[in-house]
């Protein structure tokens, strides 16, 4: 508000109001309609100037302005005007106040302006830039994620179909040093890879992670408590970063990367309209020569590109990353059954038996399992993609098993003999089946545990009818249970022979006998 001319009247008036009410600075602004450092200046400069309001009333128009504005005008004009854009820049780096970019003005300049116009020359700067320039960013504080709107596409070479993929943008808020890459898809698994080789490519992980509240990072949407995925947040531990998504529908929350992505779309997106791209290896190579290019771009608002201002701000400010890379892992809650084992995509893994009953939360990559109970660590198997298959570690087991001493096939076809003839055949036959007994304890259990449910003899029932149609599994024993079919007739063995029918005695039966032919009579 240094040069902004006042009208006389407006002039008196803050003096008025001041002066002869004795009103405070913002009650004075807010009347007369002035900005706060507007009413600040003419008040000083009256001082200044050895006026008070009895001086003012004795005083025209003319006379009123040299006194007060042409005076300390003039004298302003040899007063050096603060770099905005510097100050702008500086109260980036970490610890940095405006108050001290005064001090340091002022040291420089001896005739500077005050704290309170240096302070305005700054507003008024701000002002005139889009709004979310007002937020300030720390040096490694805050790094921001989002998809583009508009995304790049990959040409399939056979069809020549134009398949559309993602454009990951990712940027840090003090230097706006930008990356970019192509992914597939958005889900959690390219989500997640895309910030490790974001982190990677700025040589450093941000205290905070700004993303938007997608699926792939946050579980339970939420405008104040969301919940984020436990793999995003997994990785998060494991770069030291904290995760704080952006409200949903609030692009004030990150606006760092709303511009970033509008940037990237017309010098990256854009620049590759007419290029033809068979693979996404091949469209990324070319979106990492566009991004070097982006980088490299000065920036007229600061006088510097982004990686001038990323090797004086963020680099410096970066954590430092893990020796290891993060590795992508999906996570299952699962129960542990008698045979200490846990279901994980069908396959199963062996847990310590005295978890049997319990719950545990399984991580599994592409290539190991790591089971946890209460966040410790208790199993570790290498990832087997066998079906049904089962992956025991014997130091898992009892010693009554490892010894063969109680739990074995006898003793569980002991426990099936109490039911009936036809049930142990068939866990006999389940056992049988398996590579292992142990592994066959599973499914003998769950056909005992039918009884339980459906009584004893109608599990005999159905245990004769699997065994015959050769269905020996407990989804086939508890169908027929279900159905009633063990109350219906059992059907024929296959390559038994069909019983005979019986005969039917009947007074409408005649039988075989009356159409045996015999000699007529003569007349």
């Amino acid at each position: 508000m240094a040069t902004e001319r006042l009208s006389m009247r407006k002039t008196r008036e803050i003096l008025r109001h001041k002066w002869v009410l004795g009103l405070g600075y913002r009650d004075v602004a807010s009347s007369v309609d002035v900005s706060l450092g507007g009413v600040w200046l003419v008040v000083d400069r009256a001082k200044k100037a050895g006026l008070d309001w009895p001086a003012v009333e004795a005083l025209d128009d003319a006379a009123l302005e040299a006194r007060v504005h042409t005076r300390d005008l003039q004298a302003g004009l040899t007063r050096p005007i603060p770099d905005c854009a510097r100050i702008d820049l500086e109260r980036r780096r970490v610890g940095v106040t405006l108050e001290l970019l005064h001090l340091e003005y002022v040291e420089r300049n001896p005739n500077g302006y005050s704290y309170s116009q240096f302070c305005e020359y700054y507003r008024r700067w701000l002002s005139r830039h889009r709004l979310s320039m007002r937020q300030v960013y720390r040096a490694g504080e805050k790094g921001f994620v989002d998809y583009s709107g508009k995304r790049p596409c990959i040409t399939d070479a056979t069809t020549g179909e134009k398949i559309p993929v993602e454009l990951f943008v990712a940027v840090l808020g003090a230097s706006s040093f930008t990356y970019a890459e192509a992914t597939l898809t958005q889900k959690s698994r390219d989500f997640i890879a895309s910030h490790v080789r974001a982190m990677e490519y700025w040589g450093g992980a941000p205290m905070l992670l700004v993303p938007d509240q997608l699926r792939s990072g946050v579980s339970k949407p939420h405008r104040y408590e969301p919940e984020i995925q436990r793999t995003y947040e997994e990785m998060g531990e494991h770069y030291g970063v904290a995760v704080l998504p952006a409200r949903p529908r609030s692009p004030r929350d990150k606006p760092k990367v709303e511009v970033a992505v509008q940037i990237a779309q017309r010098w990256i997106v854009a620049r590759m309209r007419n290029e033809t791209f068979f693979s996404l290896a091949e469209l990324n190579e070319r979106i990492a020569e566009l991004l070097e290019d982006l980088n490299n771009r000065v920036m007229r608002r600061y006088g510097k590109t982004r990686r001038q201002l990323f090797e004086e701000l963020d680099r410096p400010a970066l954590r430092p990353l893990p020796a290891q890379r993060f590795v992508w892992g999906d996570w299952k809650n699962a129960g542990v059954n008698i045979d200490y084992h846990i279901d994980v995509e069908h396959h199963y893994y062996s847990v310590p038996f005295t978890l049997v009953h319990e719950r545990v939360d399984a991580r599994f990559t592409a290539s190991t399992v790591e089971i946890f109970y209460k966040s410790r660590r208790v199993a570790s198997h290498v990832r087997s993609y066998v079906r049904g298959g089962y992956t025991t570690n014997p130091e898992h087991m009892p010693k009554i098993h490892r010894d063969h001493a109680e739990w074995t096939p006898t003793r569980m076809l002991r426990w099936a003999e109490t039911v009936g003839p036809k049930t142990a055949e068939l866990v006999t036959a389940i056992i049988d089946e398996k590579p292992h007994p142990e592994h066959g304890y599973r499914a003998c259990l769950g056909i005992l545990r039918l009884g339980r449910r459906y009584g004893e003899p109608r599990l005999e029932a159905a245990s004769a009818r699997a065994v015959i149609v050769r269905s020996r599994t407990v989804l086939s024993v508890e169908s027929i249970l279900k159905r009633g079919l063990d109350r219906q007739p059992l059907p024929v063995a296959p390559g038994s022979a069909e019983p005979p029918r019986p005969i039917l005695h009947h007074e409408n039966v005649r039988g075989a006998d009356y159409y045996q032919t015999t000699e007529e009579e003569p007349c």
